[in-house]
């Protein structure tokens, strides 16, 4: 038969003192509090860049209606459609999931640049201006050159 004796002060070696426990629960904690805040961010960043997106996308839509405009001036008489005045600022409902009233709207503004009369080129410029919803406003710009229909 064995004895198993203990060493003058070794029964103060078997539990944790307050401090270490008190540490142990304050790392576990910053722990926590890294990961939700992680998270939370991660989130925000998913939701801003879906919402840039869609915004881009209607800004997209805009010089596509800008470049299927006729300008031919070849014609008779000739036919330029790619004015200013055909394109006036809307307001559409940005391509989101959305139910009830969290709808999010942004705003297109079209600017029709003469860049050259000869040869005949012109710069069409869509801004597309949103709000990200208790953050601010942002816009997204989109910039493409037109010449007439060949």
């Amino acid at each position: 038969m064995r004895v198993n004796v203990l060493q003058p002060g070794a029964d103060r070696q078997m539990g944790h003192t307050l401090m270490e426990v008190l540490v142990s629960i304050l790392i576990m904690t910053m722990t926590v509090v890294a990961t939700v805040n992680g998270y939370l961010l991660s989130s925000y960043r998913a939701e801003w860049s879906a919402h840039s997106l869609a915004a881009h996308s209607l800004a997209l839509q805009r010089i596509e209606q800008v470049r299927a405009a006729k300008w031919d001036q070849a014609a008779y008489p000739a036919v330029d459609q790619v004015v200013q005045a055909n394109f006036p600022v809307t307001t559409n409902v940005l391509d989101l999931p959305s139910s009830g009233t969290n709808m999010v709207y942004a705003t297109n503004y079209t600017t029709i640049t003469t860049v050259s009369t000869n040869p005949p080129l012109k710069m069409v410029r869509v801004d597309c201006v949103w709000q990200f919803p208790g953050r601010g406003v942002y816009s997204n710009t989109v910039v493409s050159y037109r010449a007439p229909d060949q």
